[in-house]
């Protein structure tokens, strides 16, 4: 039995914001950015669009990428719809606080009437745990075949854009991949889809990555006068150290325990947060930081959108090839982090 990936799609806001648009407001300049965080631009949604709305676009560019492909006998993104057994969406910026879950407005809006759906909230590791839970699912039930795993962004309705120590980092997105349960006996099957996947978090850092307002910690309170609008709070110093550690880990982990030699993996695609991240890492572990692949010169930090966006970008561009075996990695608020070990 193997879990394959048959579809990838994105959604990114037309609205391009460059470091120098940012500089001219506050007191930073593009070359400090690019210096620092390897990020050259970002993208901000239009008043009105959700995060919902980014997810059920990048869910239905997934679908038509596998009629597109022939992998579907479908031939409609709303026929392919009707097929998806489960959706699984992992976001920091949900239409809603608590409830109902954005995964099942992403449901309605797909015309997915079959699918259960279920939110997840481990932010940039978000398409890591979701892959593996939706992964799991299937395998648990000979009666689901398909799954839709997003992740989806709207950030910057949570970003303080008159903070320069974060305001730098963040963009809006979403990214999506339609996954199938293969139940071939082919004795070669096992070597393709979805092979492994490591899950951690470390609780005791909890506090270097939060939104601090409005939940059962720290609610809201009748008649409070709210002053500013509730952003992201980060120790980037402590979050720098946690991320390329465990990125370090975990990647020298997958490698050792599936004897992965490096001439044998074709790309990691980390989370994209900061080039200085991938690279302290690439330089612990001795790989040519050209086997990392970063796009967030173009759209910064879209959290958990940031991995299906790269794997949309790369699939589309034809930069994977059938075969090629990756390692998606990351790392996010919790403190959570895992990878996932992929033969395409």
């Amino acid at each position: 039995m193997t879990i394959e990936i048959i579809g990838t799609g994105r959604s990114i806001p037309p609205r391009r914001v460059s470091n120098q648009e940012l500089a001219d407001r506050i007191d930073t300049s593009d070359e400090w950015i690019r210096s620092h965080t390897g990020i050259g631009n970002r993208h901000i949604a239009e008043e009105g669009v959700a995060a919902s709305d980014l997810g059920a676009d990048a869910a239905r560019e997934a679908l038509l990428c596998a009629i597109d492909r022939g992998l579907v006998t479908e031939k409609t993104p709303e026929e392919l719809a009707l097929t998806v057994d489960l959706i699984v969406l992992s976001s920091a910026t949900q239409d809603f606080f608590s409830h109902p879950a954005t995964s099942c407005i992403v449901q309605h809006l797909l015309g997915a009437k079959n699918a259960a759906a279920m939110d997840i909230t481990v932010a940039c590791s978000g398409f890591i745990y979701g892959l593996e839970t939706a992964a799991a699912m299937l395998k648990a039930d000979f009666r689901r075949k398909r799954a839709l795993v997003i992740g989806t962004e709207v950030l910057s309705r949570i970003t303080n854009w008159d903070d320069r120590s974060n305001c730098i980092l963040f963009g809006d997105g979403a990214g999506a991949v339609l996954i199938e349960k293969n139940d071939t006996s082919n004795q070669n099957a096992g070597q393709t889809g979805l092979l492994r996947t490591i899950l951690g978090s470390d609780g005791s850092g909890w506090e270097y990555l939060i939104l601090r307002r409005g939940g059962s910690r720290n609610p809201w309170k009748k008649g409070e006068v709210v002053e500013e609008v509730p952003a992201i709070a980060m120790n980037g110093q402590a979050v720098y150290n946690f991320a390329v550690g465990v990125i370090t880990e975990t990647l020298a982990r997958i490698m050792k325990e599936e004897n992965i030699a490096l001439e044998d993996l074709a790309l990691v695609i980390p989370h994209q947060a900061n080039a200085r991240i991938i690279q302290a890492a690439a330089k612990r572990l001795k790989i040519p930081e050209e086997k990392f692949y970063l796009n967030m010169e173009e759209y910064a930090n879209t959290s958990s959108a940031s991995i299906p966006i790269a794997l949309d970008e790369l699939n589309r561009s034809g930069k994977l090839k059938k075969g090629d075996l990756i390692i998606t990695v990351g790392f996010g608020g919790g403190l959570t982090y895992g990878g996932n070990l992929i033969r395409w």
